[in-house]
């Protein structure tokens, strides 16, 4: 898999890997811990959910300039792991009698996760400098290595929630991992390659560069910022599948042994595991003819299989899912998350790939910011709309997110030639 590929492609995807291993066990149960540990209501546990993936996604921002001017890539990045280990720690110290250190938990995770995760992403496009043909297959290889441990997060969660009947020794769990990230990076980081700026310099490049590459400067900002605003809607649906989807999963869909409401958040990182290779292969193919579409068609595309993928709970609320009676296929859950997944490799190592390809080098990390700043808005967005899931009929709830999706892949195709000026 890393065949032809920088060597430091390895330490991040491993490194990466037991990061979304902790995150991801915190995604599974944190909307069911709200539930079962402090009562909170559907609105409350919304409000919560989505100011914790906002500032997860918003901080970034901050953690791309943390990286560009101040720590470096390669210190933001190890910052972000410790707070994060130490966020799990207090998250495990919690209880309905001890609140504070819940919020202390997650600010700590959101915090480190955000100036950890941006400096992570730019150190991806840093080992591509002289191979940029292969910066997309390498997004995507670091991509599967965030969802093996999204993957496995899920399923140890499901472990631990049922033979120790508690949330917490997930939280004990997610800090391990991190202790695991944190010491494998910290191992291959002469393998990676970081990018010095001095702002001298780079002033005077730009203010004696023609104007034309001042213009250029100007539009690559705004085609970023073009993308930004249009992958909000993305990400509010596809941050439903730690709220809506598994609040249907809860109280909608029928319960088994094996398969509890956090289990469920293991299919999407399966699917990508065993989908990545497949797409990889498929454009592999379409490269070598000259047709590969160039990335921003395929960011339409994913917003089109997104739209479908809410579309599909639709028929499932309607079917039964409405009644909250514990009757519904799994398969339908299943299969969303199938869908969602098609969606997901189409957008977001894709878009990341996009903004490495057409960023300014001297602000990459600020305008990598900006893609999770994007994320952010669309995670609160998801908890914002979660607020709303028992106002509505679970039907209509579905059906305006496909609508959302449906009006966001209008607005792909309506900026379709400015997104391609620079991919």
């Amino acid at each position: 898999m890393f065949k032809k590929h920088p060597n430091g492609l390895s330490v991040l995807f491993f490194t990466e890997m037991w990061e979304r291993f902790g995150f991801y066990i915190l995604m599974a149960i944190l909307v069911l811990y709200m539930e079962h540990e402090f009562g909170w209501d559907d609105s409350t546990k919304g409000n919560y959910y989505g100011w914790f993936l906002a500032a997860v996604y918003f901080i970034p921002l901050l953690g791309g300039w943390l990286g560009d001017k101040v720590l470096g890539q390669i210190n933001t990045a190890k910052t972000g792991s410790l707070l994060m280990c130490v966020g799990y720690i207090f998250l495990a110290l919690s209880s309905k009698s001890n609140p504070l250190f819940f919020f202390i938990g997650l600010f700590l995770v959101a915090f480190g996760t955000g100036i950890f995760k941006v400096n992570m992403s730019v150190l991806v496009g840093n080992l591509y400098s002289s191979t940029p043909a292969l910066k997309d297959a390498g997004f995507n290889i670091y991509y599967m290595g965030v969802n093996v441990g999204a993957a496995i997060a899920p399923l140890a969660a499901t472990l631990f929630s049922t033979y120790f009947g508690s949330y917490r020794i997930s939280f004990w769990a997610a800090a391990v991992g991190m202790v695991v990230s944190f010491f494998i990076f910290r191992s291959g980081e002469k393998r990676l390659v970081v990018t010095h700026h001095n702002k001298k310099r780079d002033d005077d490049n730009l203010s004696a560069a023609p104007a034309m590459e001042k213009n250029e400067f100007t539009q690559r900002i705004v085609t970023l910022v073009i993308l930004f605003l249009i992958v909000i809607f993305f990400w509010i649906g596809f941050y439903q599948n730690g709220f809506a989807l598994t609040l249907f999963a809860e109280r909608s869909t029928q319960i088994l042994s094996w398969l509890r409401p956090e289990t469920y958040q293991f299919f999407n990182p399966f699917f990508i595991l065993v989908l990545t290779p497949i797409l990889l292969s498929f454009f592999a193919r379409l490269n070598a003819k000259g047709k590969e579409p160039k990335t921003p068609v395929k960011i339409f595309a994913g917003m089109v299989v997104m739209g479908i993928a809410m579309a599909i709970m639709i028929p499932a609320s309607l079917f039964g899912g409405n009644e909250n009676a514990h009757n519904m296929s799994p398969l339908w859950l299943i299969s969303t998350y199938f869908v969602v997944t098609i969606a997901e490799i189409m957008i977001s190592p894709m878009g990341q790939s996009f903004v490495s390809k057409v960023a300014p080098p001297k602000i990459q990390g600020l305008m990598m910011g900006g893609w999770f700043a994007a994320t952010a808005a669309g995670s609160y967005g998801s908890g914002f709309m979660g607020k709303y899931y028992s106002d509505f009929l679970h039907h209509q709830y579905f059906l305006i997110l496909a609508c959302l999706l449906a009006f966001s892949a209008v607005l792909v195709l309506i900026s379709l030639k400015k997104l391609q000026r620079f991919s």
